[in-house]
């Protein structure tokens, strides 16, 4: 994968609202070839409607959530802290009590 110096003003960018369980999440994306850069903003009380197995990087900016794993472990993270798993390593999802803004990285190199 190339990627060439790229510059992305966020502000540009079209939001999409997606509906969880409660609350909603709202996604600047922006796609390269094998590479997703997403900030993403959960609203108070979001909580993911699916347990998800992709791999991600996760870096709270702001706010704090818990991501929660399939088999009842629990992880807290705030403003600062970074979570890093590969694909089909864990069945996790997002919840917020209060909301957060998260920037998430996908791509293929965190396939197994």
């Amino acid at each position: 994968m190339e990627i060439p110096f790229t510059l992305i003003d966020w502000s540009e960018l079209d939001l999409k609202i997606k509906e969880g369980v409660t609350g909603s999440s709202a996604q600047k994306v922006i796609d390269f070839a094998g590479l997703k850069i997403r900030i993403v903003e959960y609203s108070p009380g979001f909580m993911a409607d699916h347990w998800c197995m992709k791999g991600h990087i996760v870096h709270c900016l702001q706010g704090n959530f818990e991501s929660e794993m399939e088999n009842g472990e629990k992880y807290y993270l705030t403003a600062g802290m970074t979570y890093v798993v590969s694909d089909e390593m864990s069945s996790h999802r997002s919840n917020t009590k209060n909301g957060t803004t998260l920037l998430i990285i996908d791509g293929d190199f965190l396939k197994e």
